[in-house]
């Protein structure tokens, strides 16, 4: 158990469907981090970009990008963590992988897709929230479009971390800075955005924002950048707690039956 943990976020572009360029961007990038990192985290869809292509692109469960992904983890001692096309029984799904330094893996499937895009067409929805306890931080990892969902992200569990992966555009950004913040406030936990940027295959726009908020809603994050970057911020145990004992806003929540 830990009474800190080191983060890494990674803001790349992608290329567009295509994975071998983007495990090979993203190991290039990760070479780079200096220190020690416990945890890096990826974009959603990131070794493809947001495509509906799931026919063409989607990887068995224990395919290359899993593997590629426990192979970074042991290799830099760290956790690290990202969303991929995956296909399991007939059936595509938008999944989470948290991939352990030691390649253990828990994983999330995206509970809400996103229909203005022809997400739900395309891919099943998940059905189950994944809390997972890492270095004494319990976090809970959600994909993109569950920003939106509060209830489903609603802390009845005491989290630590709340954690999005995200191909969020251009055009709806603002929505993306407040929601995150909005997240962290609301639960009394760490809110990480970690967003794309760039242009994709289908013409939209992506410039980032992505963030790191404590459980004030302060960013404590300092890029502010809408181009690539990495950054490793530091979530303290004793904010969390001094916060939650003083305020006790947690103490007056509502409780939700999540099915």
């Amino acid at each position: 158990m830990q009474e800190t943990l080191s983060v890494t976020i990674i803001q790349s572009h992608l290329h567009w469907e295509n994975p071998i360029a983007n495990r090979t961007l993203f190991s290039d990038k990760i070479n780079t981090i200096s220190g020690k990192t416990d945890l890096i985290v990826l974009p959603e869809m990131f070794t493809t970009g947001f495509s509906m292509n799931a026919k063409d692109l989607a990887e068995r469960h224990n395919g290359e990008t899993l593997q590629w992904m426990i192979l970074e983890a042991k290799r830099h001692s760290s956790a690290i963590t990202g969303s991929v096309i995956i296909s399991e029984d007939n059936t595509f799904y938008n999944r989470l992988y948290f991939v352990f330094p030691n390649g253990d893996y828990k994983m999330y499937d995206k509970r809400h897709t996103f229909t203005l895009a022809g997400e739900d067409k395309t891919y099943s929805a998940g059905t189950k929230r994944l809390i997972l306890d890492y270095k004494g931080f319990k976090i809970c990892p959600l994909i993109c479009y569950d920003l939106r969902f509060p209830v489903w992200a609603r802390n009845t569990v005491d989290y630590d971390v709340l954690l999005y992966v995200a191909n969020w555009p251009e055009k709806r950004i603002m929505a993306w800075d407040a929601l995150l913040k909005a997240r962290a406030i609301e639960n009394m936990s760490y809110c990480i955005g970690v967003n794309r940027v760039g242009l994709d295959g289908n013409g939209y726009e992506y410039v980032g924002h992505s963030a790191v908020y404590d459980v004030l809603g302060e960013q404590i994050s300092t890029n502010n950048l809408e181009e690539e970057f990495m950054e490793t911020v530091v979530l303290e145990k004793k904010h969390i707690t001094k916060n939650r004992e003083h305020l006790q806003f947690l103490n007056d929540r509502d409780d939700f039956n999540l099915v």
